[in-house]
C-alpha cells in the first residue's frame, strides 16, 4: 500500500473509531448527568487508551484495541502518529495535545515501551516521589495547567497519590479558535432560555445573520447549524432539538454513530438568523465509572488487568483512578476548550 493509501486508511480508521467511541461515551455521560449541562472530550480519552493498549497483553489488550477500533498494535501506532501530525497542521486555530507519564522514583519504564510512547504520542516521561503527594500533585497539575493555557486546574488530587502509586499517565488537549465571522458584541442581549420546558431564564445571547451550513433533520427531529472557525478547516456544530423538552430524545438518537454522520451530510448553505447563548462549562468526569460501560473494564480490575509492558519487572498493575476535567467557553470571538485526563497505576501485590 502506498503512503497516500496508508494515510487514507489511518484517517478512516481514526474517524470510525472516534465516532463510535464518542457516541458511546457521550450517551453514558449524559445518563450520569441527566438534567445538567456538561462537557466531555471523548476524543482526548482515545490517546491514553491507545497508550495503555501498547502496554497491555491478553484480554486487556483486546478490550482496548476494540474500543479504539484498531485491528492491531502497528495500526494503532500509525493511526496516532497520523493524528498528531494532522492536529499540528489544522489552519486558523490553536490545537494541541500533550502526554506525559510519571513513574515512581524507584521504578523504571520499560525501554521498548518508552521508545514507542515517545515516537507515537510524543509522550514525556519523568520520575517523581509519590510519597510526597502534595508536592508531586502540584508538579503534575502545573504541567497540565501549562499545556491547557491554565484552563484545567487541580486535575490530580494529592489524596489519590501514595507510596503505592507506581505511575500516573496524564493526557491533555487544548483548542482555541476564532469564528470566521465574529459575532458583534453590541447585538448580544439577554434572551429567554428554557431549563427545562416549564422554566425560563434570561441568558446573554449572541445574534448573527448570514450564509451557513444548516439543515432541519427529520431523523433527529432537530436543527443543525455549522459555524466555521477562521481557516475553514474546523467548525462548531450546534444540534437543537425541535421540541423544548426534546434533549433526552435527541441524546437517545445520537447513541447511534451513523445518526450524526448522516445528519451532517444533509447540510446545505442557507441564509440563517441564529441566536446562540454565551456559556462557560467545566465538568469533572469519573472515567472509572464511564469506561466500563463502553467496554473498557479489565484495566480497572486488580485481578485481571494485564499491563506487563509498562514498568520494568512489574507485572500486576491496574488502573485505580481515571479522571477527566473538561472546559469550554463560547463567546463573540470564538471558542476555547480544554480537557485533561489522568490515570493512576498501582501494583496490586501491595494490596493483597
Amino acid at each position: 500500500m502506498t503512503k497516500c493509501g496508508d494515510e487514507t486508511r489511518n484517517a478512516a480508521l481514526l474517524s470510525s473509531g472516534s465516532e463510535k467511541f464518542t457516541a458511546k461515551m457521550f450517551t453514558e455521560t449524559a445518563i450520569k448527568n441527566q438534567g445538567k449541562s456538561f462537557v466531555i472530550s471523548a476524543f482526548s480519552v482515545l490517546t491514553p487508551l491507545a497508550q495503555l493498549s501498547l502496554a497491555s497483553e491478553g484480554n486487556t489488550h483486546d478490550e482496548l484495541v476494540q474500543a479504539l477500533g484498531s485491528p492491531d498494535d502497528q495500526t494503532t501506532k500509525s493511526i496516532f502518529q497520523h493524528m498528531n501530525s494532522k492536529l499540528k497542521s489544522v489552519k486558523g486555530v490553536e490545537l494541541k495535545m500533550a502526554s506525559k507519564i510519571y513513574i515512581a522514583d524507584d521504578y523504571s519504564i520499560n525501554d521498548e515501551y518508552a521508545a514507542v510512547s515517545r515516537e507515537t504520542f510524543q509522550s514525556d516521561i519523568g520520575n517523581v516521589d509519590f510519597r510526597k503527594s502534595i508536592q508531586t500533585a502540584g508538579k503534575i497539575n502545573a504541567w497540565v495547567e501549562n499545556q491547557t493555557n491554565h484552563r484545567i486546574k487541580d486535575l490530580v488530587d494529592p489524596n489519590s497519590l501514595s507510596a503505592d502509586t507506581k505511575a500516573v499517565l496524564v493526557n491533555t488537549i487544548y483548542f482555541k479558535g476564532c469564528w470566521k465571522f465574529p459575532f458583534q458584541r453590541n447585538l448580544t442581549r439577554n434572551r429567554d432560555f428554557h431549563v427545562p420546558q416549564e422554566k425560563t431564564i434570561k441568558v446573554p445571547t449572541m445574534y448573527t445573520k448570514g450564509s451557513y451550513l444548516y439543515s432541519e433533520n427529520e431523523e433527529l427531529d432537530a436543527q443543525l447549524l455549522e459555524i466555521p472557525y477562521d481557516g475553514d478547516e474546523s467548525a462548531f456544530i450546534i444540534i437543537l432539538p425541535n421540541k423544548v423538552d426534546g434533549v433526552t430524545e435527541l441524546v437517545n438518537k445520537l447513541k447511534h454513530p451513523s445518526a450524526l454522520t448522516n445528519a451532517l451530510q444533509s447540510m446545505s448553505h442557507f441564509e440563517v438568523e441564529a441566536y446562540i447563548p454565551k456559556f462557560k462549562i467545566e465538568t469533572t468526569t469519573n472515567l472509572k465509572e464511564i469506561l466500563p460501560k463502553v467496554g473498557v473494564k479489565e484495566i480497572f480490575d486488580s485481578s485481571r488487568a494485564n499491563l506487563t509492558k509498562l514498568i520494568r519487572n512489574q507485572k500486576d498493575l491496574y488502573i485505580s483512578e481515571a479522571t477527566q476535567k473538561a472546559f469550554i467557553e463560547i463567546n463573540e470571538e470564538g471558542a476555547e476548550a480544554a480537557a485533561g485526563n489522568s490515570k493512576n497505576i498501582f501494583n496490586t501485590l501491595q494490596f493483597s
